[in-house]
This record gives C-alpha cells, sequence and structure tokens, in this order.
C-alpha cells in the first residue's frame, strides 16, 4: 500500500448504496472549506426553517434523546473479564457501553466552563490571570471512537465562543481541537492521546497532550497536561470518579508556574478530589497557595498565613471543643437570672457538665 493506509467503505446491501450518483453530485458542491463564522451559518432544518432560537441566540438541548444504559441490562463482567491489565481502546466493547455521543464532541466539555476563560481575559494582572485559569461534569458513559479525519464543529454564540476538532491520527488515536473567542479574547487549541486501562475493578484513563490557551490581549500563552483519571466500581456498586497526579500551568510570557497536586482517594477516603498547589514566579519564589476540591471549588492564599496553618495542624495545637447546635448549648449553664428558677434535679445543676 506504499506506506499509505486506505479506507472503504462497508457494503450493507442497503439501496444507498447505490446512489453514488447522488453523492457525487453533491461533493461537487464541496468547496473544502469549513466556515465558523456564526454569522454566515446558514443550516436550515428540513423543512427549511432555521433552529429555534431564543432572544436571537439559538437554542441548544440540554440532554441526549436516547436514555442512557444500565449495568443490570447485561453482565458487565462477563465482558470485561478478559480485559484486565489491556487498553481500552484497542478492545471491542458493545454498543450498550457508549453513549450516542463521538470523543470529538466529548472533548467540548473543556468548554463548560468557558465564562472562567472570558474572566482570565479581563484581569489586569499575571497573577490574578494565572488564578483563574488554574481553575477549569462527567459521565460513565465512553463516546465512540472518531474515523480517521472526521471533525465536529460547534459555534456557541449564548457562551461566545466557536470550537472545531478532528481525528488526526487512528494508531494511535490522536484527537485536535481549536477554539476561539467571538470577541477575540482568547484562543484554546491542543492534542489528545487517551490512554485507557482496565484494572479489574476500575478504568483509568490518562489523556496524553498538551492544552495551551492563548490570551490575545494580554500576549500570553498557557500551557499544561491534564491528570489521571480513575473511574471505579465499573463492575458492581456505585460508580464514582477520582483524578490524581501534578499539573503544571506554565506562562511562557513572564515564567510564572501554577503546580497543583490532584490527591489520590487514600485507604479511608480522606483525600478524595483535594487539590494543592501555588503559584511560582520565574524565580521559584511562592506567591500564591491554592488548596479546595476540584468537584467544588477553589481557595486562595497568601504562603505565609497557609503554612502558619499547616503547621498548627501538623502539631495539633488548634483547641478541639465539641461542636454542638446552638439549641443544645443554652441548657448546659446556669445564668444569674435564672438560676432559683431551675428544678433542683435539672441536668443545668450536674456539676460534671457544668465544668465542660
Amino acid at each position: 500500500m506504499n506506506g499509505e493506509e486506505e479506507f472503504f467503505d462497508a457494503v450493507t446491501g442497503f439501496d444507498s448504496d447505490n446512489s453514488s450518483g447522488e453523492f457525487s453530485e453533491a461533493n461537487q458542491k464541496v468547496t473544502g472549506r469549513i466556515d465558523l463564522d456564526s454569522s454566515n451559518s446558514s443550516r436550515t432544518g428540513k423543512s427549511g426553517e432555521r433552529p429555534p432560537r431564543e432572544n436571537g441566540v439559538q437554542k441548544h438541548r440540554t440532554a441526549l434523546p436516547a436514555p442512557m444504559f444500565t449495568r443490570s441490562d447485561f453482565s458487565v463482567w462477563s465482558i470485561l473479564k478478559k480485559c484486565i491489565g489491556l487498553e481500552l481502546s484497542k478492545i471491542t466493547m458493545p454498543i450498550a457501553f457508549n453513549e450516542p455521543l463521538s470523543f470529538l464532541q466529548r472533548i467540548t466539555e473543556y468548554m463548560e466552563h468557558v465564562y472562567l476563560i472570558h474572566k482570565a481575559a479581563l484581569q489586569p494582572q499575571p497573577l490574578e490571570r494565572m488564578q483563574v485559569g488554574s481553575c477549569v461534569w462527567w459521565r460513565p458513559g465512553k463516546p465512540f471512537n472518531p474515523l480517521l479525519g472526521e471533525t465536529y464543529e460547534l459555534v456557541r454564540e449564548d457562551l461566545g465562543f466557536r470550537f472545531i476538532s478532528e481525528q488526526v491520527s487512528h494508531h494511535p488515536p490522536i484527537s485536535a481541537f481549536y477554539s476561539e473567542g467571538l470577541s477575540q479574547d482568547f484562543v484554546f487549541h491542543g492534542s489528545i492521546y487517551p490512554k485507557l486501562k482496565f484494572w479489574g475493578k476500575s478504568v483509568e484513563a490518562e489523556p496524553r497532550g498538551t492544552i495551551t490557551l492563548e490570551l490575545l490581549k494580554h500576549g500570553e500563552a498557557y500551557t499544561w497536561t491534564n491528570p489521571t483519571c480513575c473511574v471505579h466500581n465499573v463492575i458492581i456498586g456505585k460508580l464514582w470518579i477520582e483524578q490524581y497526579g501534578t499539573v503544571e500551568i506554565l506562562n511562557h510570557r513572564t515564567g510564572d508556574k501554577c503546580v497543583l497536586n490532584f490527591r489520590p482517594c487514600g485507604l479511608f477516603g480522606k483525600e478524595l478530589h483535594r487539590v494543592e498547589g501555588h503559584i511560582q514566579d520565574k524565580n521559584k519564589k511562592k506567591l500564591f497557595m491554592i488548596y479546595g476540591k476540584w468537584t467544588e471549588c477553589l481557595w486562595g492564599i497568601d504562603p505565609s498565613s497557609y503554612e502558619s496553618f499547616k503547621k498548627q495542624e501538623r502539631r495539633g495545637d488548634h483547641h478541639r471543643k465539641a461542636r454542638l447546635v446552638s439549641g443544645s448549648l443554652v441548657p448546659v449553664a446556669l445564668t444569674d437570672c435564672g438560676a432559683d428558677r431551675v428544678p433542683p434535679r435539672s441536668h443545668r445543676c450536674t456539676t460534671s457538665l457544668a465544668s465542660l
């Protein structure tokens, strides 16, 4: 094959396989150019009408039309028991495992919180832009693997961005994407090479590849890689997810770097979803500390206050008191105005309780 792969359409036996004349006529009208400008969009429905719009903005669906599969419909273990330790991208899986989306569509979930990117572009200081940029829903379903050369385009006027992704390699499977703000405030692009492995009770996903965010107004470019993601209890039990590993976000103009450590769950789950890290300048001086949970929110604090708190926490110097609701605290102490009104056998007169 002279080092090049050839691809052919599968013969299905349907009448549509013999309609090559219609396709060849349609192909003559294709210019090879993909226009992502929403102002030039002219897509219409079957009836010739444009998609529904609200206040001049196109409405988008919020849920998939097909219901999600349940593991009670079939035996998952009978399928996965032969896949332990193998890479899932090379294993043929039942279609019930998939959700009706391509992986190219799944990548658009990077833009779920695009408002943070818009907010970062408006920050005047590099440190503030780094803080906002370091903060970016998950489903257990597996998307379909796209074909080589397949593309997906999306324009969201309501969120202020346009997006395109393409499958640029089949072996190994590599997907590339490019997005930009409609107000020309940012460019977001990268490539993803997901490595998936099944470990008996869990599925581990290592999304290899570099992600780049460019804030055009400030002439800054940020690059980073994604942490490892693990889905637990894929056979039996309640599904839950964790991310672990170290993520480094680098500002190539100033040399500032944000280092985020995604903590693994641990034996008792104390560290589940926890993230700790810091922002440092090009001289490796810590400028800001970041901590919290990636499922909730991340907080920022100056390094001196954070280190002081961590030292007290390790030594156990903080005074521990019983935490009670306000209604249960009131009857414990005798008040000056009510001492003569308390019954003699009231628990308020118990010296052991009053001394606590």
